[in-house]
């Protein structure tokens, strides 16, 4: 079917210039994306203010009501109209876009807000009365005096009702509700100093609190824990590391979880630039780069990080959201967080999260027998006379010499057969554990008071039950020497570097020349990793050395999936975690075996060599090595408390 170009017209366009009412319910297009996007920008203007306590209500998910309450500096009566107009704030004088400072700094925000809804602004700054204004679908009213202790109150109500096609577009109550909650708790998290209450009033009344954080006290470093074991659990507080890091005029602070702390979702990654949520690919790149060689890839990390650092060197007037950034040095900001990360994980040693051990006590669940297997023993044990039942009873002074009765038991009756005494050990098996004697020790420090304990037992020959002061320790032992090995490897590996096989014949592979030279760009570092390239005219490039651990290999298929990373990330991972992956298959086949019988002295030193391993508490795949029991949570299991 023909159809006419739409750019092909029989008269001349006519350039116009559009009304205020039509550019401000544009610019809400870019700005106010759904009710999560109006509260951030709220309370964005009411942490610029200097507010202390913000309190934020919504009704229908925030598609009828947002009201914001703070108690910042609040704005005079003859700024108010100001205020509303495009581009209008206090924040920057338009002199330098780069030295920004605030949360917000475009003035579209408000206006935006007023063209697509029903804003009502009241605000009382010091030595002033307060003042009202309203603004409903880009038409202002005059300002008038109201009620208003101090500080100022933004209330948005009916989102979109000037612009209904977008309501479509909004999700369900609940949804839109979630999205103001993951809004509000990532600007607490930027602002732990501040108090912050978000409530649903949808109904009437005050409504119900949906979230609450009030204002930390202490250091930052204390002031942020506190605040994080308030928005992501204190589960993430017990097992996250402090982090303290600097490169370049880039400073990274905040927690980062231990590896076995992980999540199957990247729900947990919360990543700030100068106090401001963002959402950056970079970022989040160098996050997972970070955690590579611990997790799994179905697993990954949990951590809340803030980069700082002078304005001039990050520009965040990339998007109108300001949920992205761009480093004028992207290199240095994903090596912080990469170097400043690991260099936590291996301060930690051996240490494992406290989740493991909450995951083992809830395993142990009191079974009982089941019919068949009571069944079993009571005909076993039945006697032939029901009138006369015959029954154990413990004797400790006596001892039985007949091996088939159990030592320090006597018979209650002699009647019993027996053909019933000999089935006794059928029905309980053989457990497959061994207990050792303590071997001496050459320290004066008792075995016991090491992280790890001294080892008691090896139990189905591949767990170790070791004896600690607080409790106790069952290490995996194939996992954990797996580790050990891996870390001895990939320690030689750094030291000597990678060894590369020559190709007989060099392989040549073809690209645009724009891959080849970012390939070129990053010929330093592959060579590291044993992989040496050069340029062969045009856009080709020569295969020269592959490294020699993995093998015969395919180095058109290992140039194209490094090349794509380079796309992607910035930064090649793929070559690097090729060669660690053999290492890992190395380590796991020279490491100690299921079901080999370790004498005491071996357990001893296995625990000893974790203590000192950085990254021993979990195994190559991410999975732990150890779990550690306190005793009274043993105890608990018994109910002796």
């Amino acid at each position: 079917m023909h159809r006419p170009d739409p750019n092909i017209r029989d008269t001349q366009p006519v350039i116009r210039q559009l009304d205020d009412s039509a550019i401000n319910r544009i610019a809400a297009g870019e700005v106010v994306e759904r009710p999560a996007s109006v509260v951030k920008e709220l309370v964005e203007n009411a942490l610029d203010a200097g507010a202390t306590r913000i309190e934020v209500t919504i009704a229908d998910g925030g598609k009828t009501l947002i009201r914001v309450r703070d108690d910042g500096c609040g704005i005079t009566p003859d700024a108010l109209p100001l205020a509303l107009s495009r581009h209008a704030t206090s924040k920057i004088d338009g002199s330098d876009l780069l030295n920004i400072h605030s949360f917000g700094f475009r003035g579209e925000a408000l206006p935006s807000l007023g063209a697509v809804g029903r804003l009502t602004l009241t605000s009382r700054a010091r030595g002033y009365e307060a003042a009202e204004i309203r603004v409903s679908g880009g038409r202002t009213d005059p300002v008038r005096p109201a009620a208003l202790n101090s500080g100022t109150v933004a209330e948005l109500r009916d989102l979109f009702y000037a612009t209904p096609a977008r309501l479509k577009f909004l999700r369900t109550d609940r949804a839109e509700t979630q999205a103001v909650t993951d809004i509000i708790k990532r600007l607490a998290m930027a602002e732990p100093f501040t108090g912050f209450t978000l409530r649903d009033a949808s109904g009437g009344g005050e409504g119900r609190v949906l979230f609450r954080a009030d204002p930390e006290t202490g250091d930052m470093f204390d002031a942020l824990h506190g605040r994080l074991a308030t928005v992501l659990g204190r589960e993430f507080a017990e097992n996250a590391l402090a982090i303290d890091a600097e490169r370049e005029g880039l400073h990274m602070t905040g927690y980062a979880a231990l590896p076995t702390y992980s999540r199957g979702a990247a729900v947990a990654q919360f990543l700030f630039v100068n106090g401001r949520p963002v959402r950056d690919k970079l970022l989040m790149g160098a996050l997972r780069a970070a955690y590579f060689d611990f997790l799994s890839r179905d697993r990954h990390p949990a951590a809340a990080l803030f980069i700082d650092c002078d304005p001039v060197l990050v520009d965040v007037n990339v998007h109108p959201a300001k949920s992205e950034v761009r480093f004028r040095d992207p290199a240095v900001a994903r090596g912080l967080i990469v170097s400043g990360l690991r260099h936590a994980l291996a301060n930690a040693g051996h240490r494992a999260s406290t989740t493991v051990a909450g995951a083992t006590l809830g395993a142990f669940r009191p079974e009982r027998p089941s019919q068949a297997a009571l069944g079993a023993a009571q005909q076993a044990l039945a006697p032939e006379d029901h009138d006369a039942p015959r029954v154990y009873q413990y004797d400790p002074r006596h001892r039985s010499d007949t091996a088939q009765i159990p030592s320090g038991y006597r018979r209650s009756n002699p009647g019993f057969s027996d053909t019933y005494a000999d089935m006794l050990p059928s029905l309980t098996p053989t457990p497959s554990a061994r207990a050792e004697l303590p071997v001496e020790n050459d320290t004066q420090t008792p075995l016991e008071a090491y992280p790890l304990g001294a080892a008691r037992a090896q139990v189905h020959e591949n767990y170790i039950i070791a004896q600690t002061t607080r409790g106790m320790v069952v290490v995996d032992q194939h996992a954990a020497h797996e580790r050990l090995v891996y870390e001895k490897l990939k320690a030689q590996m750094a030291a000597s570097g990678v060894p590369s096989q020559a190709l007989l014949i060099p392989e040549i592979v073809e690209l645009s020349q724009s891959d080849a030279a970012r390939l070129l760009d990053a010929a330093d570092d592959l060579a590291r990793f044993g992989l040496h390239i050069e340029a062969f005219g045009g856009g080709a490039i020569a295969v020269r050395e592959t490294p020699a651990i993995l093998g015969e290999i395919n180095a058109e298929a290992l140039i194209r999936d490094v090349l794509d990373e380079l796309t992607d990330q910035d930064d090649s991972m793929a070559l690097q975690a090729r060669v660690e992956a053999i290492l890992s298959r190395v380590a796991c086949h020279g490491s100690i075996r299921s079901g080999r019988r370790m004498q005491v002295a071996e357990m001893n030193e296995l625990l000893r060599q974790m203590e000192a391993t950085p990254h021993s508490g979990q195994c190559n795949h991410g999975r732990p090595t150890y779990v550690e029991l306190q005793l009274s949570d043993i105890e608990r299991l018994f109910g002796r408390t």
